[in-house]
């Protein structure tokens, strides 16, 4: 059976994996290890996806939108 693991399900998973805050330049280099396409607006569309699913949250400071994982990893 093909994996049927979906491109936001997998960053919500690299995400939980990373040490800090995620931006929209990191989740496009987490997703450009995958074989998916993804390009800026991809992940950013991902990520307020995610934020409005309620796994992320986001803070805005000094201009800049960074994503804090509001789950842990499984």
């Amino acid at each position: 059976m093909p994996d049927q693991t979906t491109r936001r399900a997998w960053l919500l998973t690299a995400i939980q994996r990373e040490p800090g805050p995620i931006t929209t330049q990191r989740a496009e280099q987490l997703l450009a290890t995958t074989t998916w396409s993804c390009h800026r607006n991809t992940a950013r569309k991902d990520l307020r996806a995610l934020s409005r699913r309620g796994f992320l949250f986001a803070i805005n400071a000094d201009g800049r939108r960074t994503y804090h994982s509001t789950t842990r990893p499984r």
